[in-house]
C-alpha cells in the first residue's frame, strides 16, 4: 500500500494474548478514571478564541463570545461534583486515577492536593482540555506538557507519570512523553490489554489502553445513556464478558470513565454509587487499581 504514510498495528496480540496474572488471583482488572478538567475547558474569559461547545445542551452562544452558562456547567463539577465522588470513593476504599488538566490544577491546587492525599493517582491530561492533534509545532506541545507536569508536582507533591489527552495525540506526543520521562500513555482505544509502543526501540513506552464506551460522557451524547441504570447495566455486561475470558486464563482490562460535571450531578451520581457497589459485589474476582499500578504490574510481568 504505497499510499500509507503512517503505520498502523491492526493485529495486536493476534488472538493469543499474554496470560496476565493479577493480584490475589483476580480475573479482571478494572481502571476507574475521573477527569479533572473543569477550569481547563476552552473559555473566552480565559483568552481562548471560543468557548467549549460540548455540554448539557448545545451552546447557542456565537463563537468568540463569552458563554457564562457553559462556564457555570463546568464549574458545578468542582463546586459540588468532586466532593460527592471523593466521599463515595472513601466509603468504598477505592483509590483511582484522576486525569488532571494543568490549568484546572493551577486554578484549584487545594482540591488537586486533597485528591492525591486521599491516595488517588494524578495523571497528566494536557494543559487544556483539548486534543493534542491540533498542535501546529512541537515546541508549543512540549512547553504545555512540561508546564502541566510542573504545576501538578507543585500542587500535589506527586509527579505525574501517566498521560492521556482528549481526542488524539499529535505525531510528536509520544516522543515528548519519552523525553519527559513518562511511564505510560493512555491514548490507546485499540485493545483490552496494555502493550509496548516500540517506535523508539531504545525507549519503549507502555500504553495502558483507555475506552470511551463505558464512560459517563455518553450521558451527553444522543446515542448514549439517559438513566443511571443504563450505564450500570452496560458496565455489568462488560464485567461479565471479561470475567468469562479471565476465568479461561486471559484476564483483561476494563476502563470506566467519569467526569465531575457529568456524574457529579445527582441523578447521574446514582450510576457512580451503584457501579462502586457493583464492583464490591465481585469481591476478589476483580482487581480495581490505579493506572500506575496496572502499568507496574504489566511491566514487571512483560518487560519491553
Amino acid at each position: 500500500m504505497s499510499s500509507v504514510t503512517h503505520p498502523r498495528d491492526l493485529v495486536g496480540y493476534g488472538g493469543s494474548p499474554p496470560a496476565w496474572k493479577l493480584p490475589g488471583g483476580a480475573r479482571l482488572a478494572v481502571s476507574m478514571v475521573i477527569n479533572f478538567e473543569e477550569g481547563a475547558e476552552l473559555a473566552v474569559s480565559d483568552g481562548d478564541a471560543q468557548a467549549e461547545k460540548i455540554s448539557e445542551v448545545i451552546s447557542v452562544v456565537p463563537p468568540g463570545r463569552w458563554d457564562q452558562g457553559n462556564e457555570q456547567i463546568f464549574a458545578y463539577g468542582m463546586r459540588a461534583g468532586v466532593w460527592r465522588m471523593l466521599d463515595a470513593l472513601a466509603k468504598h476504599k477505592r483509590p483511582v486515577t484522576f486525569y488532571m488538566c494543568g490549568r484546572a490544577v493551577e486554578r484549584l491546587p487545594q482540591i488537586a492536593k486533597r485528591i492525591v492525599d486521599a491516595g488517588h493517582e494524578a495523571a497528566c491530561h494536557g494543559w487544556l482540555w483539548r486534543t493534542h492533534a491540533d498542535y501546529t509545532d512541537v515546541d508549543s506541545e512540549f512547553r504545555d506538557l512540561e508546564r502541566c507536569v510542573q504545576v501538578m508536582k507543585s500542587a500535589t507533591g506527586q509527579r505525574p507519570v501517566g498521560f492521556f489527552c482528549r481526542g488524539s495525540e499529535s505525531r510528536e506526543t509520544r516522543a515528548l512523553l519519552r523525553d519527559l520521562g513518562f511511564t505510560y500513555a493512555s491514548n490507546g482505544f485499540d485493545d483490552d490489554l496494555p502493550y509496548w509502543d516500540k517506535a523508539d526501540p531504545r525507549r519503549p513506552l507502555l500504553v495502558v489502553p483507555y475506552a470511551l464506551d463505558s464512560n459517563d460522557m455518553k450521558f451527553f451524547h444522543p446515542n448514549g445513556f439517559v438513566q443511571a441504570d443504563e450505564m450500570v447495566a452496560y458496565v455489568r455486561d462488560a464485567i461479565e464478558v471479561l470475567l468469562e475470558e479471565g476465568e479461561a486464563g486471559h484476564p483483561k482490562l476494563l476502563n470506566i470513565g467519569w467526569h465531575l460535571r457529568i456524574a457529579g450531578r445527582p441523578a447521574r451520581f446514582a450510576a457512580f454509587k451503584r457501579i462502586l457497589a457493583l464492583l464490591d459485589s465481585y469481591g476478589d474476582r476483580i482487581w480495581v487499581a490505579r493506572r500506575i499500578d496496572i502499568a507496574k504490574s504489566w511491566a514487571e510481568q512483560f518487560p519491553a
